[in-house]
């Protein structure tokens, strides 16, 4: 039986506990705090691919296998959509990992650092200068053949394991820093989705393709009328991601497409909540009976409801989306997809020849060498023309440490070679060691970069 809220001794100050609370949170705690950390993504990130490679490595390797390749269907009457499990994971759960990304850049747009011009300018041009100078890497390395399809898989970053890095060296680096890192992965994602959608795209139906524009537009008509209900937005949206599904367009453009157009303005300015909010308070007090549950003070609790309603209207549902879910997708969806991608099998017998492939080069070259020329030269070059300012207490050899995380690339360069090269396991196979390889150089030299070039006293100015 569960135990009432009486107003007893378990009421302390106002605040009630529960017979087992106090201990439960002495255990929860820790973990809070844990999951909480900046660079626990990264960590699960990084477990996830340890435990793929050992999955796809060891004696579990057949059954490794042949999960991900096992079909699951959603069937309703005679209608069937019928995947593998790792097409379920890659093309569907995916899919929220793009709308958060599509929240995080709908923000930089409208207050972030990519909402003022003098300030975009510098993370704009270094995401584009550290998308083609390793695209140029790769392609020189794979001039033709189908090694060429791979040029975008060097042009990703990871913002999850890069924002986990910078975050350990928070006590020396600028705040400042981190913020020009994030903008600078967002463009990134950014490009990326958008060479996906136009490069990556065999056969287009143009019917479907149209179905998919229009729901879009459906999803503009609610914004503009004035719908912040987030359930209408996500049934439109799953509706758009079967559209594309069935146009050949890579379904997970849903997600940032969804993500546009969700509203970024909230129902009430501050000074307007406020006034309201003092409103409420009043009713709240003058109901209020000390002797009595709020569960059966009828009166104070539509008072509680309408504080609920304003606190909603006050914040944007883009910014509430964002919260929501920002850590499903970074402690969940991305895991899951590193889980099913990261499983390179490795003949140690073979290894010499396998980093001599020009599809391992061109990645690797492409992410470490290609990310650092690219982000930093274009940084140079812009700030040198005065159109663009270093970030606030920024120094522009930690923009170079930036560079060199930067060519982390794990998720999304995954996620476009299984685009590339899904129909050869041999390339796909390359590109994965490669992307592998190249991260963990990537993150150890840019994270021994930053550490020599910063100071303690810069992070705390």
């Amino acid at each position: 039986m569960s135990e009432e809220p009486t107003f007893d001794a378990s009421v302390k100050k106002g605040v009630y506990q529960a017979r087992w609370e106090a201990g439960f949170d002495r255990i929860l705690t820790p973990f809070d705090e844990f999951i909480n950390r900046q660079t626990t993504s990264g960590f699960l990130l990084m477990c996830m691919a340890v435990i793929a490679l050992v999955l796809a490595n060891g004696p579990l390797a057949p059954a490794y296998a042949y999960i991900l390749h096992t079909s699951v269907s959603l069937a309703v009457g005679s209608w069937v959509l019928e995947m593998t499990l790792h097409h379920w994971i890659n093309d569907g759960l995916m899919v929220l990992f793009f709308f958060v990304v599509g929240l995080e850049l709908k923000r930089e747009l409208v207050v972030g650092e990519l909402a003022t011009p003098r300030h975009a300018v510098l993370p704009i041009a270094a995401a584009i200068g550290g998308m083609v100078v390793p695209a140029l890497i790769y392609f020189a390395i794979n001039p033709n053949g189908d090694a060429a399809a791979g040029w975008g898989i060097p042009m990703a970053t990871d913002i999850a394991f890069a924002i986990g890095i910078v975050a350990l060296l928070a006590s020396r680096v600028p705040k400042a820093l981190i913020t020009f890192l994030v903008a600078l992965a967002i463009v990134d994602d950014l490009g990326a989705v958008m060479v996906i959608a136009v490069f990556y795209t065999d056969t287009i139906a143009l019917v479907p393709l149209m179905v998919s524009f229009g729901l879009f537009t459906v999803l503009l008509c609610f914004n503009l009328g004035g719908i912040r209900n987030p359930i209408p937005y996500f049934i439109v949206s799953v509706l758009m991601w079967y559209a594309l599904q069935q146009s050949g367009v890579h379904a997970t453009l849903a997600g940032i497409m969804g993500a546009l157009s969700v509203p970024a303005t909230p129902k009430y300015n501050p000074t307007r909540f406020s006034e309201y909010v003092k409103k409420l308070m009043e009713r709240f007090d003058a109901s209020h009976q000390p002797d009595r549950s709020i569960m059966t003070n009828d009166r104070l609790r539509a008072v509680v409801q309408a504080l609920e309603n304003s606190v909603h209207k006050v914040e944007a549902p883009l910014q509430r989306l964002e919260h929501v879910w920002h850590m499903p997708v970074a402690y969940l969806v991305i895991p899951i997809f590193a889980l099913a991608n990261a499983g390179i099998p490795i003949e140690i017998g073979s290894l010499s020849e396998t980093f001599s492939h020009p599809v391992l080069l061109g990645v690797s070259f492409g992410l470490v060498l290609g990310k650092f020329v690219g982000i930093t030269g274009a940084s140079w070059l812009v700030l040198k023309l005065g159109v663009a300012v270093l970030p606030k207490d920024t120094r522009f050899t930690q923009i170079a440490g930036v560079s060199l995380l930067a060519g982390i690339g794990f998720t999304m360069s995954i996620f476009v070679a299984q685009l590339g090269f899904g129909e050869s396991e041999e390339l796909l196979l390359m590109a994965k060691t490669g992307i592998l390889a190249a991260s963990l150089f990537a993150g150890v030299a840019g994270f021994l970069w930053l550490y020599l070039v910063s100071r303690p006293a810069e992070a705390e100015a």
